[in-house]
């Protein structure tokens, strides 16, 4: 059973940059075909997603992020991790953190998610 677990501040000012991880267990993020994402959910709004990191090191941005995003990751310990840059309000948000198969749509494991407030 593949696991993730979301880990980073709870509470950012604006004008910060912050950093979310997921921890992933049961199958390395090395093995492929999949795509290690991140997903977020601003209060009363849908999900949107903002990135992968695919099995291969390579990464893709959703242009709506593309300029103040980057997805990086540390195999050794299994865990891949999000930065995003000159946050506002606006990105006040539930960030999860899920697996996406190269063979069939959408997101097969989710992370549980993690609370992001941006406020000074």
């Amino acid at each position: 059973q593949v696991q993730l677990q979301e880990s980073g501040p709870g509470l950012v000012k604006p004008s910060q940059t912050f950093s979310l991880t997921c921890t992933v267990s049961g199958d390395s993020i090395t093995t492929g075909p999949y795509y290690w994402s991140w997903i977020r959910q601003p209060p009363g709004k849908g999900l949107e997603w903002i990135g992968y990191i695919a099995w291969i090191g390579n990464t893709y941005f959703s242009p709506s992020f593309e300029n103040r995003t980057s997805i990086s990751w540390d195999t050794s310990d299994n865990e891949f991790s999000l930065q995003l840059t000159s946050v506002t309000p606006e990105d006040t948000a539930v960030y999860y953190c899920a697996r996406a198969s190269g063979v069939s749509p959408g997101w097969d494991y989710w992370g549980q998610g993690t609370q992001v407030t941006v406020s000074s």
